[in-house]
Formats: C-alpha cells, structure tokens, sequence
C-alpha cells in the first residue's frame, strides 16, 4: 500500500485509478520502460543487502507544484507490488515552488523504488512547468475563460493528460490567488474531468468552414445540428472576420439576445485581420488603450499587439465593429498562439477578449521540465553527492 502526507483537497477532481490505466505499472512494463542502470541496480541491491531509502524529487526552475499524477501512478504501483511507499509532499498541489526545493521526498526499500525513477519523472515535471504557465496566463487576464485546446500537440494519450492535468492545476491556483475564470474546459471527452465539465467543448473547425463553403452556411448546419447548444463561429476561413461576423450576427439575432454567440479568431500570422494594416493597426489601439503603444516594445511584443494574425488591435478592430452593429452581446474568442508572453501583452492593451483557446501554456523549453530526483537519506543516514545538499530533508 502507499500513504502520504498531502491529502488531495485542493482541486475537486478525482484522478485515482486514471494514470494506471494509462501507465506502465506491471513489473515487466516497468522494466521495458526504466532506464537499463536503474534496472542492474535493483539486481545488485537484492544481491548484497536491501536498503531504506528516501528520495529528493525537484526542479531546476520556479514551477507550480503539480505532482498527484506521480502519485497515483505510486498508489497504483505499491498495489502491484504489494509494497508500503510514503510519499511526504512538500508543496501543495497549485502552490508556487522556487528552483531547486524539494517537491516531494519518497520513502521505500531501495530494491522496490529504484527502477520507478525514469517514470516517475516523466510524469511530474512537464506538469509543473506547464502549471506554472497556465498560472501566468490566467493571472494575468483573469477575466478572460480559458479553454486547453493541446491534445493535438501533445505526444500522444499519456501526455495530454499530463498537460490536461496541468491546466487544471494553474487554474485552481490562478482562481484562489486572483479571482481568475481559469481554464473553463478543454477540447476533449478523456480530460474534460480534470475541469468538472462532463465532456470537451468546442463547436467547429475550418474544416467544416470549407464544406459550408461559407461561414454563414457553416453557422446554419451546426445551429440545425445543435439548435440548443451555444454556438462558436470561426470568421477566419476567408479573410472576411469583420464582414462574415457582422452577417452571421445579423442572421442569428436571437442568438445575439440570448448570448449565445461567440465569433473565434484563428487568424495567421501571415496576413493581417479584414480591414486591418499596422497604421490602422497602431490607431485602434491608440483610440483604447493609448500608453500602450507609446511604451517601447520590443518586436516580438509588437507583433501580439499590431502585427499580423490574432493580435491585440484585432479584437479591439472586431469588438468595435460588432457593438457599432449594436451586438454587444456576443463574444469573441481567440485562439493562434496564445503563450504566457502574448496573454500578457493581450493583458496590457486589455484587449476585450472574453475566452482564449490555447495549446501554448505547454512549455515551450522542453529542458526546463526535466525533474531530477536524488537518494538523501540511506538507513536514516543523510547523504547525497556533493553538490546537492540543498536537498536534505530539514
């Protein structure tokens, strides 16, 4: 069996019994998966004496502890081996971790903890540093919902729960720490638990644009299909996100009433949004938020607030548009890149930007999310090799 210190009270989310499903957790799994040394080494410790052991589990940058994926993967394996596995979490799940401070120690016999640590960090590090962006993202546009739209750039099932998992995490923090909406959802039915939502959410995509052959017409066959469901439309297919939003909220008035129209922006970076260039571009945002663009910006942070794509001068454009029409009750979403950075230039400009889809709180810097884990203490006897003594348990 496996204890630990933390109980599990800060998200309302039930993981238990998932990452078993979906991890190696029969002994000859384990062994295709562990790195080989880790492997001879559980031989050679059953051959010349077993030993209690406690390991030191941390980052090398500031993350937002995410690290109960990791142990319901320990739960499930202390089933299968029928062994006792302490767990003592030193930070709680959502709470800020600075670089180098211990995460969790584990307790066990060396011989049944050994050949667990190659799986183990793979399984808490990406979630930390993606934690923490989620964190940054919603912190920073706290009145703006968010929907995790990563699946498609995650590297298969395990780590788009992973990253699911993660976005859950910097949410709740986000939400205690700010007040944030958070992430309100994500795009698939296997993670959509991890938001208290009972299914993924999501209307259509430029696929289905293209076999409309309209915007308009894409808007009827899913109002048809889905009568009673809100309804997002992407306006980007044709270069025409002004004209196409305008002409869909003039067709479906009652949805303007009822508010339950929403235009998305997907905009590439290779064009500017229908009716923008950077002149007009620099005036939009001069008309709103003046002091932003009379900041000195690097090019990067110019290209989120006037340059070409979903940039923060464009859904002003839009925003201005629409409630000139009178539809002030529609939404607009925008997806393209949203990272940390650019939610916090869109922060900046207040861009009225009521939900973001995004795959971009992902790292970015795949080093940054490697975990590292070290043996501290051998038979009660503190130990570690030079150089990491920050980690002893104190």
């Amino acid at each position: 069996m496996t204890t630990h210190s933390h109980h599990r009270d800060n998200l309302n989310v039930d993981v238990s019994g998932r990452s078993e499903s979906n991890w190696p957790a029969a002994d000859n799994e384990v062994a295709d998966w562990t790195d080989k040394y880790f492997a001879l080494t559980k031989k050679i410790v059953k051959n010349f004496g077993d030993a209690h052991v406690t390991y030191a589990v941390f980052m090398r940058r500031p993350v937002i502890s995410a690290p109960m994926l990791a142990v319901e993967w320990l739960q499930s394996i202390a089933l299968h081996r029928n062994i006792k596995i302490v767990t003592d979490i030193r930070y709680p799940e959502g709470s800020w971790v600075g670089a180098g401070e211990p995460i969790i120690y584990i307790s066990g016999l060396f011989s049944e903890l050994v050949d667990l640590e190659t799986l183990l960090l793979q399984k808490l590090g990406p979630a930390c540093v993606a934690a923490y962006n989620a964190f940054a993202m919603c912190s920073d546009l706290p009145k703006t919902a968010f929907l995790a739209m990563d699946s498609r750039h995650c590297a298969g099932t395990g780590m788009s729960e992973i990253m699911a998992y993660a976005a859950s995490v910097g949410s709740w923090a986000a939400k205690k720490k700010c007040g944030s909406l958070g992430f309100i959802g994500n795009a698939t039915d296997a993670t959509a638990h991890y938001f208290e939502q009972p299914q993924g959410l999501g209307t259509m995509p430029h696929a289905l644009i293209g076999y409309a052959g309209s915007t308009l017409r894409a808007a009827e066959m899913f109002d048809q299909s889905f009568p009673d469901a809100p309804m997002t439309v992407l306006v980007d297919y044709f270069a025409q996100e002004i004209t196409d939003s305008l002409s869909v909220a003039e067709r479906f008035s009652e949805r303007v009433k009822a508010g339950t129209l929403s235009f998305r922006m997907d905009t590439p970076g290779s064009r500017y949004v229908e009716r923008l260039d950077p002149t007009v571009s620099y005036a939009v945002l001069e008309k709103h938020v003046p002091d932003v663009v009379r900041s000195y910006r690097v090019e990067s942070e110019l290209a989120y607030l006037v340059g070409p794509g979903v940039s923060a001068a464009s859904i002003w454009h839009l925003r201005d548009a629409l409630d000139a029409k009178g539809y002030q009750n529609v939404s607009i979403v925008g997806s393209s890149g949203f990272n940390p950075s650019k939610c916090r230039l869109f922060a900046a400009a207040k861009a009225p930007i009521d939900v973001i889809g995004t795959g971009s709180y992902l790292p970015q810097n795949w080093p940054e999310t490697y975990a590292t884990a070290d043996i501290v203490e051998y038979d009660g006897d503190a130990r570690v090799k030079v150089g990491r003594e920050f980690l002893l348990r104190k």
